[in-house]
């Protein structure tokens, strides 16, 4: 299910609406998604493993970290982990079966949900085939990459399939980091008659990893800032879903009823979640430091199952009010996820079960169930004229939230259980105006609801509920977009959002005694710029150019907010803390007006290229990231844990070029990512972490 759907569909969304399609994700050879959203305005991503495999997307100056501030779907459909009650990103779709990326801000989102407060970003699969046939690519290059793709399509009159398959495997921007992805898919289009059809789809995909979550130390990154310690940390993720949709169409009025699941398991067996643990079992008398990492050392393993289950039903039909015309859209979802988190602690370096009791710290030491039912309801109307729309809506979630801790606590051996609930309206009103054949002016205001995480609202040791309030924003934006030319296209938008609360971390890893903190205001504000054009209409070799940036001026605190300041002691000197430690030590700080961390205020990604007539292409991408803190407090100071200071402001270059070999009826393409070997540092959070490496990649394509 398209969120945008076609270029006259766009002109009437009163907010920033922008699509990547294959063709231009195929001329530019992108291996991951973060290199196919860079190239979309207001959108920032950052690395992580430099494999694209997890990727932390921000969207208009938040915080990027395991995108959770983000609405990720696949047509249509939420993806991650537990879209309500833990919406973290640790899985994401290969981009390379996509036909084309939808990214949706402003007041058109509230037709989607739960997340409001950034955008919508739609991954859309292939459509029904129009005849039957076979593509087949194989891409080998550098860091030992080997990527396998095929899709294949059949047709028999109106019954037709798709089937995707890859597999690859390469190794990431720090020595002892390979993943191994296995991805498969079939997407079944069966009509009914009578304006009756169903759609019904499959994905099958697995993971697995040699990866930390730990970043690096200050001295670790002066003596090799590509180095990983933890070796021996396994990642991985196997995930079933699927979809099964009837769609009813009857004079321009559609239904549609989606039946959506997914059954997720990730076990992360690690010796460090974060550059402070070195390692994380140091306490254990036989291990005692990193000497001893891989014989006294154990590990922990965070073992998590997620399973998914919902319904949404769609309906869409045409208005029509005297003179007015345009569009009612309105749906419902019922929707449960359950979540099963334990922590196993492991008595060796490779354990993948509990260690004897006789080990210290060895055992079960989390076991949590935490789950969500939702109940979603939303209408929308679009009335006006041929030059001018407005649109209204109203979206409201209920969520009904609980957990149950296993373990014992003090005072109740059997462990402890809460729930709560919360119910939110989330309204929208916007509209367009065609000012000229060619430019349409747009405005709207929406409000931004992202619900706080199961674990964070209801405590691990009492049961009861958390003063945590969900985060709440009015989001405003004004902007145009212009066509002046068939092959030209500007978009150009003014955005605002304005956090009554914004929730931040408040420690930087998952698990026990993880917790977030209500931020109060902040504020955010600034432009994006969107621009694709194709020159010289007729020549044999024609330019083309694409840009996409975004300006954020403004991405502060507001009103009155502390951080505290370590003095040594139990602390760490001249360390960031969110919060007052118990004996009182620690400096606070008035950090109000500062900016907010990993905010860059501007990104851009430039691309210009060369297209001649038989097919043949080569394009040359600038990526600019700004400068970013990494604390509240804006310090430049670092201290030894690498969690804390300046990320310095990159360039990175890439070149991609396309050749059809028309004899042999294939396509040779080559790429180089980072075409300089820049070193940059990507995240502090968990320690210092790198940048891709550079990349060279050379393939053939095949579609018979």
């Amino acid at each position: 299910m398209s969120i945008i759907g076609s270029p006259t569909d766009r002109n009437t969304i009163p907010g920033g609406a922008q699509v990547l399609g294959r063709a231009t994700m195929e001329r530019a050879r992108v291996s991951s998604t973060n290199e196919a959203l860079r190239k979309l305005a207001g959108v920032h991503v950052r690395d992580e493993e430099g494999l694209g495999l997890r990727p932390n997307i921000g969207i208009r100056g938040l915080n990027p970290t395991r995108s959770t501030k983000t609405l990720l779907l696949e047509d249509g459909i939420p993806i991650t982990l537990a879209p309500y009650g833990d919406n973290a990103a640790y899985y994401h779709p290969p981009v390379g079966r996509m036909e084309r990326i939808e990214v949706l801000k402003g007041a058109g989102s509230i037709l989607h949900g739960p997340q409001t407060v950034g955008g919508v970003i739609n991954y859309i699969t292939p459509g029904l085939p129009v005849e039957s046939g076979a593509t087949l690519r194989f891409t080998g290059g550098n860091n030992g990459l080997v990527n396998g793709y095929l899709r294949g399509a059949a047709v028999n009159g109106d019954v037709g399939a798709v089937v995707d398959l890859g597999r690859w495997r390469a190794e990431g921007a720090r020595e002892n980091v390979s993943s191994d992805v296995t991805d498969a898919s079939i997407k079944l289009f069966v009509p009914l008659g009578a304006g009756h059809q169903v759609i019904a789809k499959t994905n099958v995909y697995r993971e697995a990893s040699r990866v930390t979550y730990s970043g690096l130390t200050e001295g670790e990154w002066a003596a090799n800032p590509r180095q990983n310690p933890f070796r021996n940390d396994v990642f991985i993720i196997d995930r079933l879903g699927g979809t099964i949709a009837h769609e009813y169409s009857r004079k321009a009025r559609r239904l549609t009823t989606t039946l959506y699941g997914h059954d997720i398991s990730r076990p992360w067996w690690r010796q460090s979640s974060n550059s402070a643990q070195r390692p994380n079992d140091r306490s254990d008398p036989a291990c005692g430091g990193m000497q001893n990492l891989e014989s006294g050392c154990g590990n922990e393993g965070r073992i998590r199952r997620y399973r998914v289950l919902g319904a949404e039903s769609r309906y869409s039909q045409p208005l029509h009010l005297s003179t007015l015309f345009g569009t009612l859209d309105a749906g419902a979802r019922l929707h449960r996820e359950v979540q099963e988190r334990q922590q196993i602690n492991g008595a060796s370096f490779d354990s993948r079960t509990s260690g004897p009791a006789t080990n210290p710290g060895s055992g079960l030491v989390e076991d949590n169930r935490r789950s969500t039912d939702a109940v979603a309801g939303w209408a929308q109307a679009r009335l006006g004229t041929a030059r001018f729309t407005v649109t209204s809506g109203l979206r409201v979630e209920r969520l009904n939230i609980a957990r149950r801790n296993f373990r014992p606590v003090a005072g109740n051996p059997d462990g402890v259980s809460g729930a709560t609930s919360l119910t939110e309206l989330i309204p929208g009103v916007g509209t367009t105006f065609t000012a000229l054949p060619a430019l349409t002016l747009f405005a709207g205001v929406h409000r931004g609801f992202s619900p706080p995480r199961n674990e964070d609202i209801i405590s691990n040791t009492t049961g009861s509920v958390v003063e945590l309030d969900p985060e709440r924003s009015w989001n405003y934006e004004a902007g145009l977009r212009w066509a002046p030319r068939g092959t030209w296209t500007v978009d150009l938008t003014a955005f605002r959002m304005d956090f009554s609360n914004q929730i931040i971390p408040a420690s930087v890893a998952g698990g026990t005694g993880a917790t977030l903190t209500s931020a109060g205001r902040t504020l955010h504000q600034g432009l994006e710029l969107d621009v694709r054009a194709e020159l010289g209409a007729g020549r044999v070799v024609r330019p083309f150019v694409q840009l996409a940036s975004t300006w954020v001026p403004v991405a502060r605190t507001e009103g009155t907010r502390f951080a505290y300041i370590g003095t040594g002691g139990a602390d760490v000197a001249n360390k960031v803390y969110a919060e007052q430690n118990g004996t009182g030590t620690r400096t606070r700080l008035d950090v109000s007006g500062k900016r907010l961390p990993y905010a860059p205020a501007l990104t851009t990604t430039a691309t210009l290229g060369l297209r001649h007539r038989g097919g043949a292409d080569l394009s040359v991408e600038a990526v600019h990231l700004g400068q970013q803190f990494g604390d509240a407090a804006n310090t430049r100071v670092t201290v030894a844990d690498g969690q804390q200071g300046i990320l310095p402001a990159n360039t990175l270059w890439n070149v991609a070029g396309n050749l059809p070999l028309r004899p042999l009826g294939v396509t040779a393409f080559a790429t180089v990512k980072n075409l300089f070997g820049e070193l940059v540092i990507v995240d502090r959070t968990r320690g210092l972490l790198p940048g891709m490496r550079r990349m060279v990649q050379a393939g053939v394509e095949r579609s018979f």
